[in-house]
């Protein structure tokens, strides 16, 4: 599990916290973070993680269904799998729904301008997020979640899905499109430098459709269990030691 790096800022995440930034800062950074993502990191992760991606002629050939917006999941296995999943979608931006607790650290910055939006544990903060979401949905946003919650590093398994995100797609009618990181070997020039770090593959599966006639609680189940089970196939998983979801 990821650690809260430095955890020092005195941030209440209720009624009164800004959940979408307006502000002409915070346009600027956003602007400035997905520059320096899409034309520093981008070539890094392929240079130092190899990164490879298979499948994304997929987000392509579904633009039509994605016009409205759609929800990426994948599992949170690295430091970088924002980075490698944004390089999946090819220059497009994204909101992330976190946990708030980790925005009080020295991430913070990180995790809100590149489109982190903090998830409260009171009435009155989810409240505001609530009505942040719905803003992002009625512009057509793209929207990622990490189903797994946590980050544990390089780990192959996947692990339960929380069945939030898959509320969410169901609430907003959108597609989910299920992504999933694998590793790979350390091979050629790259054995020379970061010889504990695996290389990286990022899969691109097919969307899942939420069934608006069924009722929310069977379709989010449904999407979860369709999407983890998608997941393992692209990872080549045969058996796995957790389940699709437990709550």
């Amino acid at each position: 599990m990821t650690p809260i790096r430095g955890k020092n800022k005195d941030i209440q995440f209720d009624g009164t916290y800004t959940y979408l930034d307006k502000s002409l800062k915070f346009k600027l950074l956003h602007a400035f973070v997905y520059f320096v993502v899409w034309f520093i990191a981008f070539p890094l992760n392929r240079i130092r993680f190899g990164l490879k991606i298979e499948g994304r002629e997929k987000i392509r050939r579904n633009r039509k269904l994605f016009a409205d917006g759609v929800m990426t999941v994948c599992n949170h296995v690295h430091r970088w799998d924002m980075v490698c999943v944004l390089q999946a979608m090819r220059y497009r931006t994204a909101w992330i729904p976190m946990y708030a607790e980790p925005f009080k650290g020295k991430d913070g910055f990180k995790m809100k301008y590149v489109g982190g939006v903090a998830i409260p544990e009171n009435f009155s903060g989810l409240k505001k997020f609530d009505q942040a979401m719905d803003e992002l949905h009625e512009g057509k946003k793209w929207i990622h979640i990490f189903p797994e919650s946590c980050s544990w590093y390089h780990y192959a398994p996947l692990r339960p899905f929380k069945i939030g995100a898959f509320n969410m797609a169901y609430k907003y009618a959108l597609p989910v499109l299920p992504m999933v990181i694998t590793f790979r070997p350390r091979t050629g020039w790259r054995r020379f430098f970061c010889k504990d770090e695996p290389l990286l593959t990022i899969h691109v599966g097919d969307p899942i459709v939420p069934d608006l006639k069924a009722s929310r609680k069977e379709e989010a189940a449904r999407m979860r269990d369709l999407a983890h089970k998608a997941m393992l196939d692209m990872a080549g998983i045969v058996s796995n030691p957790w389940p699709s979801g437990i709550d």
